[in-house]
């Protein structure tokens, strides 16, 4: 670890550098088999790339909200680390792997009775009865994500960030080549369609989660931390005070993924064609904003490290590093986006056919608003990280609360619906929300890190 009392503007950049890029990796390499998914579920027709795309968003919402409790062993554990705590730091992984365990019970059981949800939603038949062939498959790899992202969050904040994103990548390219040849039916096996997708998944995520256990079990310093003895005590101060932590962050990552998800079933409202742009755009998206959520869990870990150690002038550049490094990136991106838009739109679907001309008038100027929006987007991210690192979830929480749901929706809606601008307007609502959301996260963790300066 590479802490010092007094740490310069560049010696700080670079111990978040050895944090972001392998954690950014990982988060790049697992959101690939999404794209891959998309790409083989277009090659399968409209009705496939619409129902799968929907399917996928749900149990990716659904992971993403609990996953974000378990991520609360993050800072916990950073901030053990910081402190010189090694006890601590094996309770909290402990406590962290039931809480993994007991979290996929409830979602495994609402993902097993999803198309009741759907049908509320106004989903057509065949988008329900192709989206719920692949959740029922899926939910059997609820626990082992959200265990790996406890393990995660562990090593990570034990600054051992890249042997994650090596198994990461590993596991995804097994996924990318499980896809290929479950999906499509390839090497004499049948073409298994979605269901081909999920079940390659479900090995990919068992096999990270394995890999990961073994990885600390033969770690020389890993393996001094003792992580799995005694594993089957539940510690209750320990655990209640990282669901204290853990809920709020969930929560927030519910209410972030829940607007995206519920714009989606809004999207498909609007018909298959509205719904297959917005799978284009949201895939694409997902893919790069990979690289500002792998900055955020370095930014949460910098900060809680420092903020071990009580030197919170330290904590305050950590954030700011972070922060100023999401937006470089994502207006890289931005740019990227605008200027080859038809390039992008061509890996889902061929532009030149006459069937799919409907389809890419309507992704084009959503496709411009997602461009703009995710360099905010980033900045309310590690922003976010940058608070969670001081422990500060539940103030965030009710932020996001209301800019992502109180303004998000409401406006997206009544842009999209009310005045007639379809997914424009849903976009652009959902836009805004997270607009104001990268402002007041910014506000807070300044004022929070001066005040504890003092």
């Amino acid at each position: 670890m590479s802490l010092t009392s007094s740490p310069s503007l560049r010696t700080e950049f670079k111990e978040f550098l050895r944090l972001a890029i392998p954690l950014a990796s990982a988060q790049v390499a697992q959101s690939a088999t999404g794209f891959v998914d998309t790409v083989i579920m277009g090659r399968l027709g409209q009705e496939t790339l619409a129902a799968g795309g929907l399917a996928a968003i749900t149990f990716t919402a659904l992971l993403n909200t609990a996953g974000g409790v378990v991520i609360g062993v993050s800072p916990l554990v950073a901030e053990a680390y910081g402190a010189g705590n090694k006890a601590r730091v094996q309770q909290v992984a402990r406590q962290g792997l039931w809480l993994s365990a007991i979290l996929a019970i409830p979602v495994m059981f609402f993902l097993g009775n999803i198309d009741t949800l759907m049908r509320q939603f106004g989903q057509q038949a065949t988008t329900i009865a192709l989206a719920k062939t692949y959740l029922d498959i899926m939910l059997w790899g609820l626990f082992p994500a959200l265990a790996f992202a406890t393990l995660r969050s562990v090593v990570s904040g034990l600054s051992h960030a890249r042997p994650v994103m090596i198994i990461v990548i590993g596991g995804t390219l097994f996924n990318i080549a499980g896809n290929y040849v479950l999906g499509l039916g390839k090497l004499g096996f049948p073409a298994m369609g979605l269901q081909g997708l999920a079940w390659a998944s479900i090995v990919s995520l068992w096999g990270m989660f394995l890999s990961l256990v073994v990885y600390t079990l033969k770690h020389p310093k890993l393996k001094a931390h003792r992580l799995f003895e005694n594993l089957h005590q539940l510690k209750l101060r320990i655990f209640w005070e990282l669901v204290l932590i853990g809920v709020p962050i969930g929560v927030s990552a519910a209410l972030e993924t829940g607007l995206f998800t519920v714009v989606t079933y809004l999207m498909g409202a609007l018909g298959t064609e509205v719904l297959a742009a917005h799978q284009i755009i949201l895939q694409t998206i997902i893919v790069i904003f990979m690289v500002p959520l792998g900055m955020s869990f370095a930014t949460t870990i910098r900060v809680g490290q420092w903020s071990g150690q009580q030197n919170y002038a330290a904590a305050r550049l950590a954030g700011y590093v972070g922060i100023s490094s999401g937006v470089v990136f994502m207006t890289l991106m931005a740019i990227a986006l605008l200027v080859f838009p038809l390039q992008v739109i061509g890996l889902y679907i061929d532009i030149r056919a006459p069937e799919n001309a409907s389809v890419l008038t309507i992704v084009m100027p959503m496709l411009t608003i997602a461009s703009v929006a995710q360099i905010l987007d980033s900045v309310q991210k590690t922003a976010s990280g940058a608070l969670y690192g001081l422990k500060d979830t539940r103030i965030p929480m009710l932020i996001s609360f209301c800019t992502f749901w109180g303004v998000g929706l409401t406006s997206g809606y009544l842009l999209g619906f009310r005045f007639g601008l379809g997914g424009t307007g849903l976009w652009l609502g959902q836009s805004i929300g997270v607009a104001i959301a990268a402002g007041v996260f910014l506000w807070r963790f300044r004022q929070l890190s001066l005040s504890k300066s003092w």
